[in-house]
C-alpha cells in the first residue's frame, strides 16, 4: 500500500489512536497533559481509518556479537567460555547477560542469520539503517525517513523521526526524500531538548520573527524564489521549528515527568531513558524512534564488555516491550534490535572479537512479527562463514517497510530524475503473523 506524502500534493490525516484509548493511557501512566491532545484527536479517530504503526530502533553502535547475545553457542569452539542462559522457548539459549529478554522470547522474532556485505563501521552503518550500500551518486533514506514520508502525516507539532543518543555517526538521514525527513537528534532525555528556547525576550522574539518574514518576502518573487523554497524547505522547517517551541507536546521528551517506579524498570542509563522517552514519544504519535547504545566494538576484552552492554540492553529492551504493551502499543509498533554487523567467532590475540558482517543477528517484537519464532543459526565450529537459513539487511527493510503496510518495492524518481525503489530486498514473510 503507497500513502501519498505531502511532498506529492496529498497527505492524509490519521488519529494515532482514539480519544478513550488515550485518556486511559494518561491516567494510568500519569500523563495527564496527554488530555488536550485527546480532545484534538478525538474527532479524526472516529472518522479515521486506523492508527498507522510506527517503529522503535534499538541500535547496537559498534558491532554487538552475536555469540554473547542472541545466538550463543556455549561449550563449542567458538564460545571461549562465553556462557548462555535457557529462555521461555524451550532449547532456545541467549547470551547469560540477557535475564529479561529470555523470559520475553515468546513475544518475539529472533533471526540469527543476518549477512551484510560490509565491513567497515561507516558503510555497515549506512548499510544497516538504509537497505542500501553506499552510492556516491545517492544519498538513500534511512528506515525512519521512508516510514515518515510513506504513513499519514500525523500533525504533530514535534518531529516524527527521531535519534536519541546519537553515537560518532549522523543521525538518520531523509536522503533524496529530503531534509524534512532527517531525524531530531537529542541526547540524554533528562537534559533539556536543545534548540527549543529563544536566548531572547518574547517582545524580542516577536521582532526577530517580523523581521525574518519580511526578509523571506524580500527575496525575489515568482518562479524562482519558489524553486528554491522547494529545494531547501526551509520554510516549511521554519514553520515546524516555530511550532514545536510552544507546543505542550515537549514533554514526551521529558522522562523527568515519568513515574520513579517507570525511570526504574528501563535502568538508570542514558539508554534506559532514552527507551522510556521513545514509549512516550510513540504514545503521542511519532512515527520512528532510533535509540543507541554504544560500546559494541570490542577488540580487546570482548566478554566482559559485551556481558556489560548486553545487560543495559536487557533492561531496557524488556521494559520497553512490556511498557509497550501495557499501554497497548505493542501491536502498533514494530520494535527492531540490530547492529551494523557481529563479531568473528573466533578470539584474537587480545581476547577482543573483530568485525564480522558474514553473520550476526536481529530480533524484533510486535508490529505484526510472528512470537516465538527463531531463523538460521551460526555455525558453532567457526569455520563456515554463511549461516544456516541466510537473511540479507535489505530484506530486513524490505520486512518491516511491508509490515507498516508500505509497498517496499515503490519506485520514487530521485532529483536526478533516477527511479529508486525503497528496498531492493524480499520480504520475509515467515517473520509476520497471518
Amino acid at each position: 500500500m503507497h500513502f501519498p506524502s505531502p511532498t506529492q500534493g496529498a497527505c492524509g490525516t490519521a488519529a494515532h489512536w482514539n480519544r478513550r484509548t488515550l485518556l486511559k493511557a494518561a491516567g494510568l501512566s500519569g500523563l495527564g497533559w496527554l488530555t488536550p491532545l485527546a480532545d484534538a484527536l478525538s474527532l479524526q479517530s472516529e472518522k479515521g481509518r486506523g492508527r498507522p504503526r510506527s517503529v522503535i530502533v534499538l541500535w547496537l553502535q559498534g558491532g554487538a556479537s552475536q555469540l554473547e547475545t542472541f545466538d550463543p553457542h556455549p561449550d563449542s569452539p567458538v564460545a571461549y567460555g562465553a556462557r548462555a542462559i535457557d529462555t521461555a522457548l524451550p532449547g532456545v539459549k541467549l547470551g547469560e547477560s540477557l535475564v529479561q529478554t529470555a523470559e520475553l522470547l515468546p513475544k518475539m522474532t529472533l533471526v540469527r542469520s543476518v549477512v551484510g556485505s560490509e565491513g567497515d563501521h561507516e558503510r555497515a552503518v549506512y548499510l544497516g539503517r538504509t537497505g542500501y550500500r553506499i552510492d556516491p551518486s545517492l544519498v538513500h533514506p534511512s528506515l525512519g525517513a521512508v516510514v515518515c514520508h510513506e504513513l499519514p502525516d500525523n500533525g504533530l507539532d514535534i518531529p516524527n523521526h527521531i535519534s536519541i543518543l546519537p553515537s560518532q555517526w549522523p543521525a538518520p538521514k531523509g536522503g533524496h526524500l529530503g531534509p524534512r525527513y532527517d531525524a531530531f537528534q537529542i541526547g540524554d532525555p533528562t537534559q533539556p531538548i536543545p534548540d527549543v528556547e529563544a536566548h531572547v525576550n518574547a517582545e524580542r522574539l516577536a521582532r526577530r520573527r517580523d523581521q525574518l518574514d519580511v526578509l523571506e518576502q524580500s527575496f525575489g518573487r515568482g518562479r524562482a524564489s519558489d524553486l528554491d523554497s522547494e529545494r531547501t524547505q526551509h520554510r516549511d522547517l521554519m514553520r515546524q521549528a516555530r511550532r514545536m517551541m510552544s507546543s505542550e507536546q515537549l514533554a514526551a521528551f521529558d522522562v523527568n515527568q515519568a513515574t520513579g517506579a517507570e525511570r526504574e524498570a528501563y535502568g538508570d542509563t542514558p539508554f534506559g531513558r532514552g527507551c522510556l522517552a521513545a514509549a512516550r514519544l510513540i504514545e503521542v504519535g511519532v512515527r520512528c524512534v532510533e535509540v543507541t547504545l554504544n560500546g559494541w566494538d570490542t577488540h580487546v576484552n570482548n566478554h566482559e564488555q559485551q556481558n556489560a552492554r548486553a545487560a543495559i540492553l536487557d533492561t531496557a529492551m524488556a521494559a520497553l516491550i512490556r511498557d509497550l504493551e501495557s499501554r497497548d502499543l505493542l501491536d502498533e509498533t514494530v520494535v527492531v534490535c540490530a547492529s551494523e554487523f557481529g563479531r568473528t567467532p573466533k578470539l584474537n590475540p587480545v581476547e577482543g572479537r573483530d568485525h564480522w558482517p558474514h553473520a550476526f543477528s536481529f530480533a524484533f517484537a510486535g508490529g505484526g512479527f510472528r512470537r516465538g519464532h527463531v531463523h538460521g543459526s551460526t555455525d558453532p565450529s567457526g569455520e563456515k562463514e554463511a549461516p544456516e537459513s541466510p537473511v540479507k539487511v535489505a530484506d530486513i527493510h524490505a520486512t518491516i517497510q511491508h509490515a507498516l503496510g508500505i509497498d517496499p518495492y515503490y519506485e520514487m524518481m530521485t532529483s536526478a530524475n533516477r527511479p529508486i525503489a525503497f528496498s531492493d530486498g524480499a520480504v520475509r514473510k515467515e517473520f509476520l503473523e497471518g
